[in-house]
């Protein structure tokens, strides 16, 4: 199964240059997610843009294959890799900036959304623990019950992307999730969140 690393936003609020290479705990955060991905045995894919040049530097000297997308906004470069790859089949989504992704909770979402019998899955986790860690939740629902926020963390299907898909949304209790780092204070959190398993 593909697994497509969104890797082409900048990061204009972190002021720290190209976002996927911003370090957490001394490591690039599209790293944490490269490796989830290959240890849950996945094929991966970076999908970067004009405005990443470092990210696609580094994914070439580490033996990443990568997409260039033209950059207009994550689901119009989210629809061209997938048309322009030919890809058909369900594949993962990730967002780059998504350290506390693991290849169990890659497993499970896998495990869950094939018992679902769906051909998409959105992965949720509860608000209170995106407060908790201090992280903004810029966008919730109530599923099964609770008041969630997205996580960047997806299954997509690539027979037709720009049609309505049956998406399972699924909730996991998981505050390694809620660190979809975008703000300087969110990076501190998450060095002293990452940096106490370490």
């Amino acid at each position: 199964m593909l697994a497509l690393i969104m890797a082409g936003g900048l990061g204009t609020r972190m002021n720290r240059g190209e976002k996927p290479l911003i370090t957490v705990c001394g490591r690039p955060m599209i790293d944490y997610v490269r490796s989830a991905f290959i240890d849950a045995g996945l094929e991966v894919l970076a999908v970067v843009t004009p405005k990443v040049p470092m990210t696609k530097n580094w994914c070439r000297a580490h033996g990443i294959d990568f997409f260039q997308a033209q950059g207009i906004g994550y689901i119009e470069d989210l629809n061209e890799c997938v048309t322009e790859i030919g890809e058909d089949m369900p594949m993962f989504t990730c967002v780059a900036d998504l350290p506390g992704v693991t290849p169990a909770i890659i497993g499970e979402v896998l495990d869950r959304w094939s018992d679902s019998g769906m051909n998409a899955c959105s992965v949720w986790v509860p608000k209170a623990l995106f407060l908790e860690n201090s992280i903004k939740c810029q966008y919730s629902e109530v599923i099964d019950g609770v008041e969630a926020c997205p996580s960047g963390l997806n299954i997509f299907d690539g027979s037709n992307p720009s049609a309505p898909q049956d998406e399972l949304k699924l909730l996991l209790n998981e505050p390694a999730l809620t660190f979809n780092v975008n703000t300087p204070e969110e990076l501190i959190a998450a060095e002293e969140f990452f940096g106490k398993r370490i």
